[in-house]
């Protein structure tokens, strides 16, 4: 029992985690102009709309909750009066709203590209199986939500920062569902498949978009000769 769970809960996740971080780098060196989400939009974009935006807005806003609640000890949010069970319930009813909208977001798109025809062909199993985990892994999560009632504060959570900073415990997973087990599990799976996907799209977010400078695509210099006349003419105006 011993060598199982060091197996699962300590060598597996590093195995996904140098997989991850290997075979993102590898991809953006050796196949850089395939680095985006090949997506099917042209193909039917009226079934797509609400699929994706669903799905990426609770997916973004769910990683977001896991890395300040897992990774952050409880410590750092008593010194600003956030005890525990304040913490727990804030996981809880963000993890209800946004866990819904993420897994809606996957049956929708994982509906489309199984009935629509033109998506069917244009897509590959690879397609399938990236949505088919990831609606794994968030439905699970969902159903953590409503109905694994655990502190994970106190047993997954220390376990994920000793993986993230080498020095893991996987005895703290002992007295955890199985429910979580298999939400974590699949999860470090997906991150390991993630660089042979579309899911290396995953560093392509425009965060940068919203700081960048506006561009010009045209600049009429105002003391240059016969600007006016310019002017006129394409307002609608007629020389004489």
């Amino acid at each position: 029992m011993d060598l199982i769970y060091e197996l699962i809960f300590t060598v597996f996740p590093y195995l996904c985690l140098a997989t991850f971080v290997v075979g993102h780098s590898y991809r953006y060196i050796t196949d850089r102009y395939a680095w985006n989400a090949h997506s099917s939009q042209i193909l039917d974009k009226k079934s797509l709309r609400w699929g994706a935006l669903l799905f990426h807005a609770g997916i973004i806003m769910t990683f977001v909750g896991h890395a300040g609640g897992l990774l952050i000890p409880q410590k750092y949010y008593d010194l600003f009066g956030i005890t525990s069970e304040m913490h727990l319930a804030i996981a809880h009813w963000m993890g209800e709203v946004v866990g819904i909208a993420a897994f809606v977001g996957c049956l929708l798109l994982l509906w489309r590209r199984i009935t629509n025809h033109r998506v069917r062909a244009a897509g590959t199993i690879n397609d399938l199986i990236t949505l088919g985990g990831l609606t794994l892994v968030v439905g699970l999560g969902v159903y953590n939500v409503f109905f694994g009632n655990h502190n994970v504060l106190n047993s997954v959570a220390p376990w994920i920062r000793g993986i993230v900073f080498f020095s893991p415990e996987p005895d703290l997973m002992r007295p955890v569902p199985l429910s979580f087990k298999i939400h974590v599990t699949a999860a470090w799976a997906l991150l390991g498949f993630s660089p042979f996907s579309r899911l290396v799209h995953i560093w392509s977010v425009p965060i940068f978009y919203f700081f960048r400078r506006r561009i010009v695509f045209r600049r009429k210099p105002r003391n240059a000769p016969g600007v006016e006349g310019f002017g006129r003419l394409e307002s609608g105006g007629k020389e004489g």
